[in-house]
C-alpha cells in the first residue's frame, strides 16, 4: 500500500505559476505510475497528468498540455507538478494518485480514469484569480 501527501497548493494570479509536490511512502512507491487529478466545485474529478513508474513520457490532459509539467524523483519518492500560465479554470482541489498495479506501462493514447488508481492523497487547493 502506498500513502500519498500533497503540498504546494495556494493562490496565484492568472498567468502565474504554482508547483505541487506529492510525497509517497509505503511499499515500493517508485514502482507505481503516479497521476494527478483535480476537482472543481460542482464538477467531477478529472484527469490532469500521469507519469510512468519509469519516469518517462508523461501524459497530459489537453486542457493543461503545454502549461503543466510532471516529473518524478524516485530517489526521493516525490512527484512534482509544475503549473505555469495558470488560468481561473485551473481552480480546483488537486489530488495525487498512485497506480492500481505496480510496474504497469500504458500506451500514450490510453484514457486514464480514477479506477486506474488505488491510492489517493488528501488533496490540495489551487485557486487562480482573474
Amino acid at each position: 500500500q502506498v500513502q500519498l501527501v500533497e503540498s504546494g497548493g495556494g493562490l496565484a494570479a492568472a498567468g502565474g505559476s504554482l508547483r505541487l509536490s506529492c510525497a509517497a511512502s509505503g511499499r515500493a512507491p517508485s514502482s507505481y505510475a503516479m497521476g494527478w487529478f483535480r476537482q472543481a466545485p460542482g464538477k467531477e474529478r478529472e484527469f490532469v497528468a500521469v507519469i510512468s513508474w519509469r519516469g518517462a513520457s508523461p501524459v497530459y490532459a489537453e486542457s493543461v498540455k503545454g502549461r503543466f509539467t510532471l516529473s518524478r524523483d524516485n530517489t526521493k519518492n516525490t512527484v512534482t507538478l509544475q503549473m505555469n500560465s495558470l488560468q481561473p479554470e485551473d481552480t480546483a482541489v488537486y489530488y495525487c494518485a498512485a497506480d492500481r498495479g505496480s510496474r504497469r506501462d500504458y500506451e500514450a493514447s490510453y484514457s486514464f480514469r480514477q479506477r486506474d488508481f488505488a491510492a489517493w492523497g488528501q488533496g490540495t487547493q489551487v485557486t487562480v484569480s482573474s
